[in-house]
């Protein structure tokens, strides 16, 4: 069985609220409050994890009574990576304590001075993770919404067709 990556909730929002963002015409906007509408998600939090996008160069935020959210460049050019990492880092999540050198299992020393080897394997995992999700790009994602899903956004999101 293999373990789950467990992420934030707002890792889930900003992925769909990007998704949703990259199916409006260029230079359409969409504010916080439209998204967190879209969504049913409480907007002043949503507000601030958009933000973690803009400063990663995901979204572009304009001010003022015609405001909000776009792309800050193509979707082609935006990987899914790039979104789970403006919001919870690049850190892996798994980190060795070294407890096979505790207790009254313990290993000698020098069976523990070469790395161990369930965390080159959870190493390797969390690598292969990254690379999968960054071979994906919110154009990769939008070719495989249904035809009918950028109209449907698009209208109820901004009430633009």
């Amino acid at each position: 069985m293999m373990s789950i990556v467990k992420l934030p909730v707002s890792t889930e929002w900003l992925l769909h609220c990007a998704t949703s963002l990259a199916q409006l015409e260029p230079g359409v906007t969409a504010s916080a409050a439209q998204l967190a509408d879209y969504y049913d998600l409480p907007a002043p939090y949503l507000a601030k994890q958009l933000q973690a996008l803009v400063r990663a160069g995901v979204l572009a935020a304009t001010t003022g009574p015609r405001g909000g959210f776009r792309l800050a460049r193509a979707a082609a050019d935006i990987t899914m990576l790039q979104i789970v990492e403006a919001v919870d880092g690049a850190a892996m999540p798994y980190e060795c304590r070294e407890i096979r050198a505790q207790g009254r299992g313990a290993l000698p020393p020098e069976e523990c001075r070469r790395a161990c080897v369930l965390a080159e394997k959870m190493a390797d995992a969390h690598r292969a993770w990254r690379a999968s999700l960054a071979g994906v790009t919110l154009a990769d994602i939008l070719a495989e919404l249904p035809a009918h899903a950028p109209q449907r956004t698009r209208s109820i999101l901004t009430g633009r067709t």
